[in-house]
C-alpha cells in the first residue's frame, strides 16, 4: 500500500491544491490523440471511456424494473426510460467535462473542495454504493450461471470471484483492451436482444406510443412507483467519479482550444454509447412486453421467471439461452467498471494506492458474503431481494456525486470559460433536485409500503 504525499496548500485556478497523483496514474494520459487528420479519425481515439460509463446503465440491476414494468404495464413505460436516458446524457457530459477542463476525477475535485470529514463520508457512501452496485453483478452472474449451466446459485456467486484474474490480465495489457473486451460484451448484449425482439414480434404502434410521455403513469399509483424504480436507479452513482478519470487516459492538447475538441469528443463518445444503452433498457422492456403483458403474465418480475417463460411464449428454444447469455455479459461487463471506479474513489479521497488485485478482491468479498449467506439461508427469493436492496443503496447515494458534480461545474472560478452555461447550469440543477426527490419518494416507499 502506498500513501502519496499531502500536495501543498496552493491557490491553483480555483482550486485549493495542486494535484500531484494523477487520476488511474498507471493509465493517466497513455493513449495518443492525433492532432491533425479528418473529423472521425480525431473522434476514434476518444472512443472507448463512454462504453465503459454507459455497462452502468444496463447492469443486472436495472433488469427487475424493466421486467417487471413492461409485464404489468406493456409499452407505457418506455418514455421512462427515455427521460432517465436524456438525464443520464447530460450528467456524463459535465462529468467528462470537470475531468478534461481541471485534471481532477470527481473524487479529487470532492476532497479539495469540501472538509476532511465531509470527504471521508462521502468515501464512505461511495464505496456502499460500489460494494451494492458489485452486489447486483455477483447475484446477477450467478443467476445466469445457473439458468444456463444449472450451476447451484451458492457456486455461481462463488465463482464470479475468479473474474479478478481477468480483469489483471486486461489491465497489463493497456487500456484499449479493457475498452475492447467491454465493448464486445456489449455487443454480444445488443444481438441478443435485436434476436429476442425479432422472436417477440412487439407491436410497433405500442412501442412509438410508448415513448410519449403519458398522464396515466402519474394517475396510477403501481405505475408510478415502478417509473420511480426506473428513473431512480438508471444513473449509477459511480459511473460519475469513473467518467471524471477514464477521459483523462488520452493525451489530449491541454491548451484551451485542446480542452474544448476534447470535450466536443468525449461528449459524442459518452453520447453514442447511452444511445446503445437505451436500446437495450428499451429492449428488456419491450421484450417483457410483448411476451409476458400481451398473454396475460402480467406479474412476472423475476429475471429467473422471465427466463423460463420466455421458451414456451416465443414459441423458440434459444429465446431463454440468448436472454440468458445477455445476462451474463450483463454482469461480467459491469465487474469491470465497479472495480475501476472503486481504484479511482479510494485513490481520490483518501490518496491510498492499492494494488489492482487487493482492490478487486476487498470489493468482490464485501459482495460475496452476504450474496452466499442469504443464497444458502432463502435461495432465489433471497437474491431478488438483495438485488432490490442493492438498488436502494445506490439510490440512496446517487445524490451525494450529483451535486457536488453540478457544482463543481457551475463554478466559474474552478471551470473558468468552460463553466455551465445558464441553461445548462438551471437544466443540471432541476436534474439533480428531480433525482433528490424521486429517489426519497422511491426510498420511503420501499421501506413504509
Amino acid at each position: 500500500m502506498q500513501k502519496a504525499r499531502p500536495a501543498k496548500e496552493k491557490e491553483n485556478n480555483g482550486w485549493k491544491q495542486e494535484q500531484e497523483m494523477a487520476s488511474l496514474q498507471e493509465v493517466n494520459r497513455s493513449i495518443a490523440i492525433k492532432k491533425d487528420g479528418s473529423f472521425f479519425r480525431r473522434l476514434l481515439g476518444f472512443i472507448g471511456p463512454g462504453y465503459l460509463v454507459a455497462v452502468g446503465y444496463m447492469d443486472p440491476g436495472n433488469w427487475a424494473t424493466s421486467i417487471a414494468g413492461g409485464s404489468q404495464f406493456g409499452y407505457t413505460l418506455l418514455s421512462v426510460i427515455l427521460i432517465s436516458n436524456l438525464m443520464a446524457i447530460l450528467l456524463q457530459a459535465l462529468s467528462a467535462k470537470l475531468g478534461i477542463v481541471s485534471g481532477r476525477d470527481l473524487a479529487q475535485a470532492c476532497r479539495d473542495h469540501y472538509s476532511k470529514p465531509v470527504s471521508f463520508m462521502l468515501w464512505i457512501l461511495c464505496e456502499l454504493a460500489i460494494a451494492a452496485c458489485d452486489l447486483a453483478e455477483v447475484i446477477g452472474a450467478a443467476i445466469a450461471l445457473n439458468l444456463l449451466f444449472d450451476i447451484p446459485l451458492v457456486y455461481g456467486v462463488c465463482i464470479t470471484a475468479f473474474d479478478v484474474l481477468l480483469i489483471l490480465l486486461l489491465q497489463n495489457k493497456g487500456f484499449r483492451y479493457i475498452e475492447a473486451f467491454v465493448i464486445a460484451l456489449i455487443a454480444t448484449i445488443a444481438v441478443c436482444f435485436g434476436i429476442e425482439l425479432f422472436l417477440s414480434k412487439p407491436e410497433i404502434g405500442g412501442v412509438v406510443q410508448g415513448f410519449l410521455p403519458s398522464t396515466e403513469i402519474v394517475s396510477n399509483p403501481q405505475m408510478l412507483y415502478i417509473a420511480l424504480g426506473i428513473l431512480g436507479a438508471t444513473v449509477m452513482p459511480h459511473n460519475l467519479y469513473l467518467h471524471s478519470s477514464i477521459v483523462q487516459t488520452r493525451e489530449y492538447d491541454r491548451s484551451l482550444e485542446g480542452k474544448r475538441s476534447a470535450i466536443r469528443f468525449a461528449t459524442i463518445d459518452s453520447t453514442v454509447a447511452l444511445m446503445l444503452a437505451l436500446f437495450i433498457n428499451a429492449a428488456i422492456l419491450i421484450l417483457s412486453a410483448a411476451a409476458f403483458h400481451t398473454s396475460g403474465h402480467t406479474e412476472v418480475a423475476e429475471i429467473q421467471d422471465a427466463y423460463h417463460l420466455l421458451d414456451p411464449l416465443l414459441g423458440s428454444g434459444i429465446a431463454g439461452i440468448m436472454f440468458g447469455v445477455a445476462l451474463l455479459a450483463s454482469g461480467q461487463n459491469s465487474t469491470l467498471t465497479g472495480t475501476l471506479a472503486g481504484q479511482i474513489v479510494m485513490e481520490g479521497f483518501l490518496r491510498i494506492r492499492l494494488k489492482p488485485w487487493i482492490r478487486r478482491l476487498i470489493t468482490r468479498m464485501i459482495a460475496i458474503i452476504p450474496a452466499v449467506i442469504v443464497t444458502l439461508l432463502y435461495g432465489e427469493k433471497g437474491t431478488g431481494q438483495l438485488l432490490i436492496l442493492s438498488q436502494v443503496i445506490l439510490s440512496l447515494q446517487l445524490s451525494f456525486a450529483v451535486i457536488p458534480l453540478v457544482k463543481f461545474t457551475s463554478d466559474k472560478n474552478k471551470m473558468g470559460p468552460f463553466v455551465n452555461k445558464p441553461i445548462t447550469k438551471w437544466l443540471a440543477w432541476f436534474v439533480a433536485l428531480l433525482i433528490l426527490v424521486l429517489n426519497v419518494y422511491l426510498l420511503w416507499g420501499t421501506f413504509f409500503n
